[in-house]
């Protein structure tokens, strides 16, 4: 069975130690150019809606008249008022 050696331990520490550290810097690079794109297609769909309102309209319609009838509810049985007799 083969032991750990320490010059081998502190080496795989330094390479975790530089994947962190290349990771966050990376992250630090790519994050502005990613969020501008998520911002434009936001913006772009967001324009697309404004522009082309009509394709939602009836959907939306229909949503609201189902909130505006309540579901009538199923009755299971005859309720009945038990009277306490001393």
């Amino acid at each position: 069975m083969q032991t750990a050696s320490v010059p081998g331990f502190i080496r795989t520490i330094l390479i975790i130690v530089g994947i962190y550290y290349a990771f966050k810097i990376l992250a630090r690079l790519l994050m502005p150019f990613l969020l501008r794109k998520m911002v434009q297609k936001a913006e772009q769909s967001f324009k697309q809606q404004m522009n082309n309102p009509n394709p939602n309209s009836n959907q939306n319609q229909n949503t609201a008249a189902s909130f505006e009838k309540p579901k009538p509810k199923k009755q299971v049985g005859e309720y009945i008022d038990y009277e306490e007799v001393e």
